[in-house]
């Protein structure tokens, strides 16, 4: 009997999957080429809401709306670089995964690298100044150390001057 149910199961099972099978997905615009395009730009574009994100990428309902405006754009006869430009005029650089290096943009360059150097300055600053505290420090005498075995030892006696 168990042997029937699971001959059962497995034959419901095998009929209902065979519509379960996945497609193609359908290109978003009727030209394939303007596809390509827009997939071009939109990967040199960060997502405005996910900003890790490529906006080829993201799913976000903004990055929907930019795609939808760069066929537009593109389906209008804009050149490449002129999307971007639009892009930019409207978004400002953040909106690039290269931003242009300008005055506007230097610290989008070359921020991280100043902040490694001054880290790497404070770490050598504070490690230099710790080995001369520690340096600076000398051995105990013999009297030192023998009155120091004697406090250990004898926690009644009392500090010598």
């Amino acid at each position: 009997m168990r042997r029937w149910l699971i001959a059962l199961l497995l034959a419901v099972t095998g009929i209902c999957s065979n519509g379960l099978q996945a497609g193609d997905a359908a290109p978003l615009a009727a030209d394939e080429a303007t596809e390509k395009r827009l997939v071009a730009i939109a990967s040199e574009l960060r997502c405005l809401v996910c900003q890790n994100e490529s906006l080829s990428g993201s799913n976000a309902e903004l990055a929907n709306d930019l795609r939808r405006e760069i066929r537009s754009l593109i389906r209008d006869g804009r050149s490449d670089a002129e999307i971007m430009e639009f892009m930019v005029s409207r978004y400002g650089d953040f909106v690039r995964y290269r931003p242009p290096l300008k005055g506007t943009t230097l610290l989008l360059w070359f921020g991280p690298g100043l902040l490694f150097v001054a880290g790497l300055g404070a770490l050598v600053t504070y490690l230099r100044r710790r080995e001369r505290a520690l340096g600076d420090q000398r051995p105990l005498s013999a009297d030192e150390t023998r009155r120091a075995e004697a406090l250990l030892h004898d926690q009644d006696a009392p500090p010598r001057p």
